[in-house]
């Protein structure tokens, strides 16, 4: 594959210089990005996108962001420095665990790419996400085919000849489904949410309140010696990746974080893995007391971080505004799937949803001399988007600490693929042969005792010289703990 001069300049772009770019749009304190080291580029996954520097870059703002916390803690230690292996990195973007040694497969039968259209002489492809129930089964409706496991793939390409692309998408999404049609980087860039998302920052950050003074930091009162993040409070209400990604990174650095899940939601297989290091509660948010006990939560939260469907929330009287009037001074972090401007600013999405409508998929096909279009080899939209969050909140937290007010952080999936779309596009044949990802996790795995079996999975990637960054407290399912802080 050749690449434009634009790819080459910005395919020379290291880890340094995407990390030092986070920090300087952030607007964190001149000369810490110094104090980052990066190990020596790894074999990993051959890809036309640069996803192991953003996994480097992204995981070293999120725990060089937790140093600048740390040295408000302690003003009169040196701060500490951060080191990223990017081996280490990309290991931890893969998601790879095992449960009692076995590893659980992540997608359902009926998920994945279709051709369609093919009788109306217009051929194109939808990406259906079918790992819910709910979500299956409306599609598998919406085709006209029978509901339930005993559909198969098979059934629903042939359903899905006599349907066009853009026409199956436009369905699904009215009926709340999870549905992309494949786009090319070219249909993309003229999309109107394109365009709207041109206009957001990768991170951005709202101050809600400036009248709400600086606080004391309470639950930076500690020793050294304890972790950046240690006496954090952080209310998690995330479900899909992304979202639970972050809050594991905020209690990698010692955040004491409760994960809220509703008893009647369905989970990811993921949720052992993304589940290190929190404590778990089942709320009914529907139900009174089950909005009262959130409410009595966030009184006394530091960080409301959520990953529902826009204006899901709202609808139960915690939104970004109503969270803000229950607790002048949080800090409230928002994940969606194409931001919250544009014409799709209501849409669901997830990862491969959102690789697939931003032309990714087609442009790593063609990258790859392939005819059919073709994934990222990680979830990397996912887990940058989850460590953005992470480093989002906590620039937040530091502004807070310095200037005082009430901020609302908001990271968006399809802006974080035109991050990735800006750093440039590589040449896959100079990349060698894919890794075998057992051999490229294994330096990094750990195993525990979790409340789903015995989990092993790959440690966090970044190295913090002082208080190395570890998960307190084992995986446990839903509703282990009871809804109550420590």
């Amino acid at each position: 594959m050749s690449l434009s001069s634009l790819d080459q300049k910005c395919a020379m772009q290291t880890a340094g210089d995407v990390l030092a770019t986070l920090w300087r749009d952030a607007g964190m304190p001149d000369g810490a990005t110094g104090r980052v080291g990066f190990g020596p580029k790894a074999p990993g996954f051959p890809s036309s996108f640069a996803i192991g520097r953003a996994a480097e870059s992204a995981i070293a703002a999120a725990a060089l962001a937790a140093t600048e916390l740390d040295a408000l803690r302690h003003p009169g230690k040196a701060p500490q420095s951060v080191h990223v292996d990017a081996a280490h990195a990309l290991a931890e973007t893969t998601g790879y665990f095992t449960l009692n040694g076995e590893r659980p497969s992540i997608w359902s039968p009926i998920s994945g790419l279709y051709p369609c259209g093919a009788e109306l002489g217009d051929p194109g492809h939808v990406r259906i996400h079918a790992n819910f129930d709910h979500h299956r089964d409306g599609a598998l409706q919406l085709l006209g085919l029978p509901v339930g496991a005993q559909t198969t793939q098979a059934d629903v390409v042939q359903a899905l000849k006599s349907w066009h692309a853009l026409e199956f998408e436009q369905r699904a999404t009215d009926a709340g489904l999870v549905v992309a049609a494949l786009r090319t980087p070219e249909e993309w860039r003229a999309h109107p949410q394109a365009l709207a998302l041109q206009e957001q920052p990768l991170v951005q950050l709202t101050l809600l309140d400036a009248d709400e003074p600086a606080p004391p930091l309470p639950w930076c009162e500690t020793s050294p010696e304890q972790l950046p993040l240690a006496g954090l409070r952080v209310l998690d209400l995330t479900r899909i990746l992304a979202g639970p990604v972050g809050a594991r990174t905020l209690a990698a650095y010692g955040a004491d974080v409760l994960m809220i899940n509703s008893p009647h939601l369905p989970n990811i297989e993921a949720i052992a893995d993304v589940s290190r290091g929190k404590r778990s509660a089942l709320l009914d948010l529907a139900q009174p007391h089950g909005a009262a006990q959130l409410e009595s939560l966030v009184r006394n939260a530091h960080v409301f971080l959520q990953g529902y469907r826009p204006g899901s929330l709202e609808r139960l009287g915690f939104g970004v505004a109503e969270v803000a009037k229950m607790r002048p001074g949080i800090v409230y972090a928002s994940l969606s799937a194409y931001g919250r401007e544009g014409a799709w600013r209501d849409k669901r999405g997830f990862d491969s949803l959102v690789q697939t409508v931003t032309g990714m998929n087609r442009a790593e096909g063609d990258a790859f001399g392939d005819p059919s279009p073709r994934a990222l080899p990680v979830q990397m939209l996912d887990y940058s988007a989850g460590f953005l969050l992470a480093f989002g909140t906590q620039v937040a937290l530091h502004r807070q600490a310095t200037v005082g007010g009430t901020w609302h952080v908001q990271v968006a999936l399809a802006r974080v693929a035109q991050w990735l779309w800006e750093m440039g596009r590589l040449a896959v044949a100079d990349q060698g042969e894919p890794g075998d990802v057992e051999a490229l996790v294994a330096p990094w795995l750990h195993t525990s005792s979790s409340g789903f079996g015995t989990l092993r999975a790959v440690s966090h990637a970044a190295t913090l010289s002082r208080t190395p960054a570890r998960w307190k407290c084992d995986s446990v399912p839903p509703g282990t703990h009871e809804p109550l802080w420590t």
